[in-house]
């Protein structure tokens, strides 16, 4: 059972009749008890005369309503309807509030919500939901609060009703991937631009005009043809692209708006919806120690989806990771990569020792490695002050400490990146927002060069 927020204030007027009756000669404690009393049978009566909520049947649905078996799914940020259907079976109607138990991160309202269901029929309550947080977020139970004539008191029941949804990435880089998938119909030779270079495969022949190069024209089709004939050529297909997403405790940093584990999903989904569409085969594997998520022999429409549903429940871990152990997971989802993307965060030389001397054993001959950074994008306006407006010295004597911080954060990055350089890698460090496009744009200049 439940009170409501009537009874203190009935319970408060019995204050009314008691200093009459008092002067009167009463005794007050009595006249209190007995008013105490008449209260608790009016609770008592209220309790007994109000619906019973198990005469309700709870039914959960998503969206549309419609019958799915599959957990739905929503990305973050999203809003998704989780509705509530409750069914009479008996022949009181019954009026009162249901509370559905979402975990506070699925962004469900905290007000109560009200219903009528008249006997043998149906109603359907809509809860909105605006995920704050990536995985499978749940609710096991609906508290159904059912009122009684008086509306003093009332009984409360748990109903049963397990339902889950699960927040996906959100991707916000998909709005690069036009312009990316633009300048990939070019080196594909679907316009008028075409490219030439080592590895690349023949395509077609067309009619050669000012400008193209010279070394591309067919002297024996030229001949045939009567006319001067170029050779078009389009990147090779069927490469196997491998990315490492490195989970360990640098990726739990914050960088801009969110963490280094959300700007390598962001990289991530975007060079795989790059690679899909160019005919490449994409391997994806998020690793600490334990291998948190795995994606490899998916290919076209059907990767994305597989990328997002894996990467919705990975969480960065407060762990070293260990790199001989990841390299050795891309290894096994492609023993010969063409490119082998590592996403991570090596900034500091003494935390990313682990990670070079693995490093040079991983560089192979005809594998291309990437090694994206996401960094913080205040970082190097820090080092130079521009965070207060001047110069470092125009500052006070906490801002040059922080200058002097950034400034050597900068330094070991940089020196970091060196030693990457040195063992056969490409170090590519940029803000969240911009990691993304610069690996996908780095994807194209290795296919246009033909050495992917």
């Amino acid at each position: 059972m439940y009170v409501t927020a009537l009874l203190p204030w009935i319970v408060a007027a019995g204050v009314i009749p008691l200093v009459p009756l008092t002067a009167m000669g009463a005794n007050p404690w009595l006249v209190l008890l007995a008013w105490l009393a008449l209260c608790g049978a009016l609770v008592t009566v209220d309790v007994l005369a109000a619906p019973d909520p198990r005469a309700l049947a709870l039914e959960r649905t998503f969206g549309n309503g419609a019958a799915d078996t599959r957990i739905p799914r929503v990305r973050l940020g999203e809003r998704i309807d989780a509705r509530v259907r409750l069914v009479n079976r008996g022949t009181r109607r019954i009026r009162a509030t249901v509370r559905d138990a979402w975990q506070p991160t699925a962004g469900a309202p905290s007000a109560r919500l009200r219903f009528d269901v008249p006997p043998h029929e149906a109603r359907s309550v809509t809860v909105p939901l605006l995920p704050r947080r990536r995985g499978e977020l749940r609710s096991e139970f609906a508290v159904i609060r059912s009122a009684g004539p008086l509306g003093i008191a009332g009984v409360q029941r748990r109903m049963d009703v397990p339902g889950a949804i699960r927040v996906l990435p959100p991707f916000h880089s998909r709005r690069h991937l036009p312009s990316r998938l633009a300048r990939l119909r070019e080196l594909d030779g679907n316009t008028s631009l075409q490219v030439r270079g080592q590895g690349t495969e023949f395509d077609s022949l067309r009619l050669y005009v000012r400008g193209d190069d010279v070394r591309s024209i067919d002297w024996r089709a030229t001949a045939r043809a009567s006319s001067t004939m170029l050779r078009t050529w389009r990147p090779e297909r069927d490469r196997h692209v491998v990315i490492v997403i490195d989970t360990g405790r640098t990726a739990a940093t914050r960088v801009g708006d969110g963490t280094r584990l959300e700007a390598s999903f962001e990289a991530a989904l975007l060079l795989a919806a790059l690679a899909e569409r160019a005919g490449d085969h994409v391997h994806l594997v998020a690793f600490d120690r334990v291998v948190r998520a795995r994606v490899t022999g998916v290919d076209g429409t059907a990767l994305l989806p597989a990328l997002v549903d894996a990467l919705a429940p990975v969480e960065a871990q407060l762990i070293d990771t260990d790199w001989e152990g990841a390299f050795g997971q891309a290894r096994a989802l492609a023993a010969h990569p063409s490119l082998l993307i590592v996403l991570t965060a090596q900034e500091a030389p003494e935390a990313a020792r682990g990670f070079l001397g693995t490093l040079p054993q991983t560089v192979r001959a005809g594998t291309v490695v990437l090694v994206g950074t996401a960094t913080d994008a205040d970082l190097e306006r820090t080092a130079r002050g521009q965070d207060t407006g001047g110069g470092p010295g125009d500052g006070s004597i906490d801002e040059l400490y922080r200058a002097a911080a950034a400034e050597a954060a900068l330094r070991t990055a940089a020196s970091v990146n060196r030693a990457i350089t040195r063992a056969g890698a490409e170090a590519l460090a940029a803000s969240p927002d911009d990691l993304p496009p610069r690996i996908a744009d780095r994807y194209l200049a290795l296919k246009a060069a033909g050495r992917l």
